[in-house]
């Protein structure tokens, strides 16, 4: 009897490590690190549409749109793979689900979570463009994103986990212990 998919969607507002995570978890576990922004860049790239992510998200949201559900056609077809993605994006008007439930059922989501605080600060140090966020403005899309994968996890019917990532080394120690678990009763 074939297995099934293990598609595992790992969460996190920008800044909070979800990418440094995922990377050096796939070294240890038989995971595939999928970064579901690079994959947009990359058919983006491919169709002459954008060649940068500033580029890319400055297309009309209907080529947008129709990029992202490429890249969750291509991520479905895997049998198995830790997709790296922010699971709730911000928009000038408000918040956009980017974790594509309609398209992918992961078998675990995992969210990643820090104290504001240690994000900004995470986000100062990193040369990658950011969002310009406020102690506040970063505590409600944290708790945005944590309701939104409370509500997809229920309708996906997938269990949902969350770690704090506040020193690197313990949380991937305990991603692994999770996918160990998970593995063994999936």
């Amino acid at each position: 009897m074939p297995r099934r998919k293990d598609l595992i969607s790992v969460v996190g507002v920008p800044g909070v490590g979800k990418t440094s995570l995922c990377k050096k978890l796939s070294e240890k576990v038989d995971y595939p690190h999928i970064n579901y922004g690079d994959l947009m860049l990359k058919i983006a790239r491919k169709k002459n549409l954008a060649e940068t992510e500033d580029e890319l998200f400055s297309l009309p949201i209907q080529i947008q749109y129709q990029i992202w559900k490429e890249a969750a056609l291509q991520i479905k077809k895997q049998k198995k793979a830790l997709i790296d993605l922010h699971g709730l994006d911000q928009s000038p008007i408000g918040y956009i689900l980017s974790l594509p439930v309609k398209i992918i059922k992961p078998s675990l989501i995992i969210l990643i979570e820090s104290p504001p605080e240690l994000i900004l600060l995470r986000r100062k140090l990193d040369a990658k463009k950011r969002i310009k966020d406020t102690i506040k403005t970063l505590s409600e899309h944290i708790e945005m994103l944590r309701i939104s994968m409370m509500i997809s996890s229920a309708m996906i019917g997938c269990t949902l986990y969350i770690i704090q990532n506040i020193d690197f080394k313990e949380t991937i120690n305990e991603m692994k212990k999770l996918l160990i678990l998970h593995q063994r009763i999936s």
